[in-house]
């Protein structure tokens, strides 16, 4: 037998939740403001339950870190974020599904924390839409490992004088291996998210593929993730647009189908990344703006602040507009120039070749265009000879490679 404790406070308002669980039945529960006894049911029952918002929130809390479920051939866990993505990606799988929601750290001094994908906003969000259609939800509480191995290493790229893409480590990563390992132990056979992607055969090998919506496509996103993986996952929103999602989530009558998008970057919580990084401990000790010659030009208040491809706010008169190039951290100066020396042709990355290719497509930034070149596989990564010039390439973005509509590698750029 063992004891399941969980709390929930807001203002002066607080909820305890206590069980005892034999094998997989709730033998014991002290459970005030649920609508009903938890007694002889299992976890994945429980996760069912509804009542008083901060009781629910505590018995959530009791039972996440222990949640396990019989497998079930059937059973998909589905990723909820609290928006109408993930809420319609769970349509297609009810009465058989699982929701879970990732709660992960936030900056709590960022403007606009309730937008994230994570805030407790998000979690109540996605806890009532699946109630409301009789599915369990499940909340892990991920805040400091997410701290760890996201928003650290953000912290210390930027710190090193790279340009780092926080999502693409979150995606490639981190998200997914935990949201896999919750459907294992939840008696899933597939996982489920509400990204718009597609998942392809190409040569005989399942691949991740870009959405059928060029607009909402986030294959780029989700690049480093481990092809192997794929036969677990599904992609329901991939071959249609966000018109169509709304549209779906508004005949179902759920409460998220006008729900406003979550933003990038979910723990900076709306703010500056610059602010963010200043109160993490990067500090904005002065430096000198350098031409491509080494001769001083201005003055900078800290060289993370700058970004390859920035123009605004170098503070540099000059007879041609003129863009940051590169920032060394070791000496703490920012080098600006013309907007020609930017463009660069070979690109460096550490990662992998998924399937063997000579020519792809390949994308180097989020909202900039894909690029034809020749790829060359090197150990731990693959060489890239551009087509032709790309501007703003930055140590620390990613690289993803295109063969058609499929993924067929990715990294992260060292030059």
């Amino acid at each position: 037998m063992i004891e399941l404790l969980g709390d929930s406070a807001r203002g002066d308002e607080f909820a305890l939740v206590r069980l005892s669980v034999d094998g997989d039945r709730i033998v014991g529960a002290d459970a005030p403001g649920l609508e009903r006894s938890l007694v002889g049911l299992s976890l994945l029952e429980a996760a069912a339950v509804g009542g008083e918002t901060l009781a629910v929130d505590a018995l959530a809390n009791a039972i996440g870190p222990a949640f396990t479920a019989a497998s079930s051939p059937t059973r998909v866990a589905v990723a909820m974020s609290g928006g109408v993505d993930s809420a319609v990606a769970l349509l297609r799988y009810e009465p058989d599904a699982i929701g879970v929601t990732l709660r992960l750290w936030l900056d709590p001094a960022g403007p606009s924390a309730e937008r994230a994908c994570c805030s407790p906003e998000a979690v109540l969000a996605a806890r009532e839409t699946c109630h409301a259609l009789g599915v369990p939800h499940v909340t892990l509480d991920l805040r400091e490992e997410f701290r760890r191995a996201v928003v650290e290493p953000f912290v210390r790229a930027y710190a090193q004088g790279e340009t780092p893409n926080p999502c693409m480590r979150c995606n490639g990563s981190f998200r997914f291996a935990e949201l896999l390992a919750f459907a294992r132990r939840a008696g899933a056979a597939r996982l489920a998210t509400g990204h718009y992607a597609r998942i392809v055969d190409h040569g005989g090998r399942q691949l991740l593929a870009r959405a059928t919506d060029p607009h909402k496509d986030q294959s780029y996103m989700l690049g480093r993730l481990d092809p192997a993986l794929l036969d677990r996952i599904v992609f329901p929103l991939g071959d249609q647009t966000k018109a169509e999602t709304r549209a779906e989530a508004a005949r179902a009558g759920l409460a998220v189908a006008g729900r406003v998008e979550s933003q990038e970057a979910c723990f900076l919580a709306g703010d500056d990344y610059r602010d963010f990084l200043g109160r993490q401990g990067l500090s904005p000790e002065k430096g000198a703006v350098v031409d491509e010659h080494g001769r001083e030009v201005g003055r900078h208040s800290g060289y993370w602040r700058f970004t390859p491809g920035q123009r605004r706010g170098l503070g540099v008169a000059a007879r041609e507009p003129l863009y940051a190039l590169r920032s060394d951290a070791r000496t703490n100066t920012v080098v600006v120039g013309p907007r020609s020396s930017l463009a660069c042709t070979q690109v460096d990355a550490k990662g992998r070749l998924y399937v063997p290719v000579h020519r792809v497509a390949a994308k180097l930034r989020y909202r900039s265009p894909a690029i034809l070149a020749h790829v060359e596989e090197r150990p731990h990564g693959f060489a890239l000879e551009l087509d032709q010039p790309a501007f703003g390439v930055a140590a620390g973005q990613a690289a993803v490679l295109y063969d058609g509509e499929a993924v067929v590698g990715a990294g992260l750029i060292r030059t």
